[in-house]
């Protein structure tokens, strides 16, 4: 695959983290990423918190990420930014000052859908780090986070086929409400993974819920732990605390197999023999402990994220801008960012359509 050598810088504000990265081709020169630990107290995020700390944090993490990485800001050839989906006040000033900074240095905006970004950004390297992958298209991917869980067919950068997807609630979403029912905190997920590694995952069993082809369903499980957690606190007031590993350990299970579960089908049923993850819940241990067992079993080549690439980044940006330059698309100044974005690069097979 030709290499674009191109310098962009690409912001991403969707949700509560301002990142900018300079990409020169698909090289990872600086990925600054400042995180808004202030939603953690209210147990998830407040949008025009999140809005009002991007207006801080974005010029100077602009000035960071450039800083890092040695370039000037008349040196960058293109800038790519989170269209959408996302919180709108966010996706607002990421957007805004992209605009901005297009007509004032007269270079190229381009529009990025921010999953896309997560499937994409397999292609990124880093100086001195041995990529841990060289997929190809097509390939297999798993997408899954808080608001999105699917398996997609990326045929091409801009072509990309859902094959399933979840039915009703994300498994990322289902991580934080069994994390609030634990009063673990938020985020959820890496709170439940870091106390599962010492618990008993066969402790507590939950309900199964049966879905059409490679469709999921987290909203049946999300009821069940619900109820097992009244059931047993009836014979142990105190199972929450003293059995939390266990329950970790438990939830982590009933909500990860699934997924391996439908991407070994998918495998099966496209003969397509690449597979990547991406999305914040890629960064599970025991998710990509079970994806690597399934690369092995079935001979794939397999890619996990580094655990940097797993949350909101800005690099994943880049790369969505560099396939784009190399094609010659961008976009004008006159777009808006879109909270519900729907890509025209999306199709949706017809049997897994919800």
């Amino acid at each position: 695959m030709k290499k674009s050598e191109a310098l962009i810088l690409a912001i991403e504000s969707s949700c509560d983290d301002t990142s900018v990265a300079v990409l020169k081709g698909f090289e990872v020169l600086s990925n600054v990423i400042f995180s808004q630990d202030i939603h953690s107290y209210y147990g998830g995020v407040v949008p025009e918190m999140a809005s009002r700390a991007h207006i801080e944090s974005i010029v100077p993490t602009i000035k960071a990420s450039l800083k890092t990485s040695n370039i000037k800001l008349n040196q960058v050839e293109a800038i790519a930014v989170t269209q959408g989906p996302g919180l709108l006040g966010s996706l607002l000033v990421g957007h805004s000052i992209a605009k901005s900074l297009s007509l004032a240095l007269s270079i190229p905006m381009i529009n990025v859908h921010h999953i896309e970004g997560h499937m994409l950004s397999c292609f990124l390297t880093e100086k001195n780090i041995q990529q841990n992958s060289s997929l190809d298209f097509p390939y297999l991917c798993l997408t899954v986070s808080g608001g999105h869980t699917q398996i997609v067919i990326v045929h091409n950068w801009d072509k990309f086929e859902i094959i399933g997807q979840t039915l009703d609630d994300a498994v990322g979403e289902a991580f934080d409400k069994a994390a609030r029912l634990l009063s673990l905190g938020y985020p959820g997920g890496p709170l439940i993974d870091k106390n599962a590694k010492t618990g008993n995952p066969n402790r507590f069993i939950f309900s199964k819920t049966k879905t059409n082809g490679l469709n999921f369903s987290y909203s049946g499980i999300k009821t069940n732990i619900l109820q097992l957690m009244q059931k047993e606190k009836k014979n142990n007031p105190k199972t929450l605390s003293s059995e939390l590993n266990d329950w970790c350990a438990s939830i982590q299970k009933s909500l990860v197999e699934p997924l391996v579960l439908n991407i070994e089908q998918a495998i099966k049923q496209t003969g397509i023999r690449q597979l990547a993850i991406a999305g914040g819940v890629s960064a599970n241990s025991h998710l990509r402990h079970l994806i690597q067992k399934l690369g092995i079993k079935q001979n794939i080549q397999i890619y996990l994220p580094p655990l940097s690439y797993t949350m909101d980044n800005a690099a994943m940006i880049g790369a969505v801008g560099q396939f784009s330059l190399l094609n010659g698309v961008s976009d004008s100044i006159c777009s808006s960012a879109d909270a519900r974005l729907i890509s025209d690069k999306w199709v949706v097979k017809e049997s897994n359509t919800i």
